[in-house]
């Protein structure tokens, strides 16, 4: 399994992401995504102010969340050099990538699966200290692997159990739901059954 930022270059998105018979998703459902997001983010009353899109890709969430915050000041950070030249996206990885102020709202989509146990790990510890508010992180867990279309899905990747996934998160976050964590400590009412 290769990870290296070469795997990630203008085949790999044509093929993942551009051509509509074999990509997974498509830019309408990363929208209704952002939208989910800020309609939840609203409704518990959080505030944001700066975004962080690590893992950016072809800027499929981050260009809807621009529309809906549209006074905020939106980072992506990318691993391909290839999109980074073609987008102007920062290159950095979700492993290591710093920043002075954290953000109130990070996104972290498909991106922890390319990642060794040992590397997801200290992303995810790195999602905390980047994260003041909520992380929306969308990833393929082994259990959605038995659903998956794998004409459509990345399958060279890791893949490991949601339980494992969460035993790391809950470290750092509380689940709300919808792929949405709050940074902990939790300063805000959430209801027994909007946690997951």
């Amino acid at each position: 399994m290769s990870q290296s930022p070469e795997r990630f270059d203008a085949r790999y998105y044509r093929r993942f992401y551009l051509n509509p018979r074999t990509r997974a998703g498509t830019p309408q459902g990363a929208a209704k995504q952002a939208q989910f997001v800020h309609a939840y983010l609203r409704y518990l009353d959080i505030s944001v102010k700066r975004v962080l899109d690590i893992g950016c890709g072809l800027g499929r969430h981050l260009t809807p969340i621009r529309k809906l915050y549209p006074r905020a000041k939106c980072v992506g950070v990318e691993f391909s050099p290839y999109l980074c030249e073609r987008y102007g996206w920062i290159q950095g990885s979700v492993v290591d990538y710093t920043d002075k102020t954290p953000y109130d709202l990070v996104l972290c989509s498909d991106v922890l699966p390319s990642l060794d146990d040992r590397a997801c790990t200290r992303a995810i510890d790195n999602l905390a200290k980047l994260t003041r508010g909520a992380l929306f992180l969308g990833v393929l867990t082994s259990e959605d692997l038995e659903e998956a279309d794998h004409k459509r899905t990345d399958l060279d990747v890791y893949t490991r159990s949601a339980r494992w996934y969460r035993s790391r998160l809950a470290r750092h976050f509380l689940a709300v739901g919808g792929g949405l964590f709050l940074k902990k400590p939790v300063d805000i009412a959430v209801w027994a059954l909007e946690r997951t």
